[in-house]
């Protein structure tokens, strides 16, 4: 399945464990891994049973959020200003 959609993947220190959440689906719709790979497993897995559900309940599907190097560019840090000796 080419799934397009988006995983964020981040440490909790209150858990111990890195928590996944799936943006397009809603602020509910997360996991968890007690490893990275673990967690990446388990948002894929979490990814397909929403899809699948999506589909058994005539749903559609919400637009996958697409990466577009015109907004990155626009969101790129500004370099800092160099310091000048006095």
């Amino acid at each position: 399945m080419n799934i397009r959609y988006s995983m964020l993947i981040q440490w909790s220190d209150e858990d111990q464990v890195f928590i996944v959440s799936l943006p397009e689906f809603g602020e509910f719709s997360k996991t968890h891994g007690k490893s990275y790979r673990a967690a990446v497993k388990n948002g894929q897995e979490v990814l397909e049973l929403l899809i699948e559900t999506y589909h058994e309940q005539g749903r559609p599907l919400p637009k996958p959020n697409i990466y577009s190097s015109e907004l990155s560019a626009k969101r790129q840090p500004r370099s800092k200003p160099k310091a000048h000796a006095v």
